[in-house]
C-alpha cells in the first residue's frame, strides 16, 4: 500500500521542484548555449589569422657579405626596419665591458649575439618608448640614438638613458652557414 492518506492528491507542479534537478537543467542549458556560441564564433575569430602567403614571408633571408665591418644595413621584415650590423672589434670590447654597468633592462652582450658570432649584432629597429627609428652613431655609448625623445642605446642595442623602458627587441634568427642567416 502507498504512503498516502486517503483523500490526498498528488500536485504534479511539485514533483518536479528538485532543487539539485533544476540545477543540472540550468548547468545543461548554459553549457549548450556556450558550445552553440563558440561554435558560431570560431569561424569569425579563424578568419583573423594569417594567410599562408603572409607566413611564408614571416621569415627572410640575407647575405651578410654585403655588410662590411663596422657598417649596418636597414632591411624591412614583417612591416619594422631590422638593423643587421657588423660590429668593430672596439664596439665588441665596449659592450663586454659594460655588461655589469648599471641599466634600465640588464643583459649581457653574450646574451644578445649568438656564440662564435659576436661581431653581428641582429636588432627590430623600433625604439622601445615610442616606436621610433633610431641612428645608429649617436649618444652617450657610440650605439643607437632615439632623436624623438633622446633614448640612447649601446653597441649591443641596451638602453642606457632616456625613457625608452627596454633594451631594442631581438628577432628570433639562426645562421644557416657563415655568409647566410635567416631571420624569423
Amino acid at each position: 500500500m502507498s504512503n498516502l492518506a486517503v483523500g490526498a492528491t498528488i500536485d504534479p507542479g511539485h514533483a518536479s521542484d528538485d532543487p539539485s534537478r533544476r540545477d543540472f537543467i540550468h548547468i545543461a542549458a548554459i553549457a549548450a548555449a556556450a558550445g552553440g556560441a563558440a561554435s558560431v564564433a570560431w569561424p569569425f575569430i579563424d578568419q583573423m589569422n594569417p594567410a599562408a602567403d603572409t607566413l611564408a614571408l614571416a621569415s627572410v633571408e640575407f647575405d651578410l657579405t654585403k655588410v662590411m665591418e663596422g657598417m649596418q644595413v636597414t632591411i624591412k621584415w614583417r612591416g619594422k626596419p631590422l638593423f643587421i650590423r657588423n660590429r668593430s672589434a672596439a664596439e665588441i670590447a665596449a659592450a663586454q665591458k659594460d655588461d655589469n654597468a648599471p641599466m634600465k633592462d640588464p643583459a649581457k652582450d653574450a646574451d644578445r649575439v649568438k656564440a662564435g658570432k659576436e661581431q653581428w649584432l641582429i636588432l627590430i629597429g623600433t625604439c622601445t618608448h615610442l616606436g621610433c627609428v633610431p641612428t645608429f652613431g649617436g649618444g652617450d655609448w657610440g650605439g643607437w640614438f632615439c632623436p624623438c625623445h633622446g633614448s640612447q642605446y649601446d653597441t649591443a642595442g641596451r638602453i642606457r638613458k632616456g625613457p625608452a623602458p627596454l633594451n631594442l627587441a631581438l628577432p628570433d634568427y639562426a645562421f644557416l652557414s657563415d655568409t647566410k642567416v635567416k631571420i624569423g
